[in-house]
């Protein structure tokens, strides 16, 4: 083969091959930062850019679009010595690409773990109790203890959300049996001052059944009163009807007592017609 021809051969490749490394296109959502000899130069953004071949070296292809970093579950102490265990997710913005290219070695794994370590930090001030309830509050504190860190890796933290915050397997059961043993509390408080409620209405009533008797007996007794009064002043004027009547009623209650089916033998006092003509009188002799 003609020398000259492979020489034109191998100055096209190199034409060519020049001509790709000095011309770069940059997807939209993305930034290149180049360096030349080793040292940062300029940042690419997206569309057809030019660099010098062999010199310039695009170092490192960023995004721009927010990204989503999962933060894996973890266990946290609380404050009162509960187990819990938490994840999260956080939305982070690449800003400025030459931050994020050398202010740390992988912006990514910063997020996580700074995540990590903050969530544990501020869970660790919290009660069991004020860690399961105040997932935003902890979303809010979490955002503002990265922002700063993040600012400085070139990357702007959008939010965190918490995704799961639960006890672990042994606290949940823990937390279960107290649960059942507060219900009970509640159901034996509950039992016994119905049981109190019960007692006081029942000694009230009969309390109230007490004063009742006691001002059936007082009427009774006034009554009773009464009517022996009117008997001694009817007696005092004229003791025939008197007679006439414990008569009749010694008559009846005789009467009565022949009447009664268990009575089998009926006892008549002797002086019977004595009794009678006493209780009538002796005027009529």
């Amino acid at each position: 083969m003609d020398p000259q021809l492979i020489v034109l051969i191998v100055a096209i490749v190199f034409v060519v091959i020049t001509l790709a490394k000095g011309i770069r296109t940059v997807p939209q959502g993305e930034e290149w930062v180049v360096e030349r000899l080793g040292k940062y130069h300029k940042t690419l953004t997206p569309g057809l850019n030019f660099i010098i071949p062999y010199l310039d070296d695009v170092a490192y292809r960023l995004v721009t679009k927010d990204i989503i970093l999962d933060v894996q579950e973890q266990e946290v102490i609380t404050r009162d010595n509960a187990v819990i265990r938490t994840n999260a997710v956080a939305f982070v913005k690449v800003t400025d690409p030459v931050r994020a290219a050398y202010g740390v070695v992988d912006f990514a794994v910063a997020i996580r773990n700074l995540v990590m370590t903050t969530l544990r930090s501020i869970i660790g001030e919290m009660s069991l109790d004020e860690a399961l309830s105040n997932r935003e509050k902890i979303k809010v504190r979490l955002r503002e203890s990265i922002a700063d860190e993040a600012v400085d890796w070139g990357v702007t933290v959008k939010t965190v959300e918490i995704q799961d915050i639960n006890p672990s397997p042994s606290m949940q059961q823990a937390m279960e049996m107290q649960a059942a043993a507060e219900r009970e509390r509640k159901a034996t408080v509950t039992r016994a001052e119905g049981a109190k409620q019960a007692a006081i209405l029942e000694a009230e009533a009969r309390l109230e059944a007490a004063k009742r008797d006691a001002q059936a007996q007082v009427t009774l007794a006034a009554a009773s009163a009464e009517a022996i009064r009117r008997v001694a002043e009817a007696a005092a004027a004229n003791d025939i009807a008197i007679r006439y009547l414990l008569g009749e009623k010694y008559v009846t209650a005789l009467a009565t007592l022949a009447e009664s089916q268990s009575a089998k033998t009926v006892v008549l006092p002797g002086d019977l017609q004595e009794a009678v003509r006493g209780l009538f009188g002796r005027q009529g002799r």
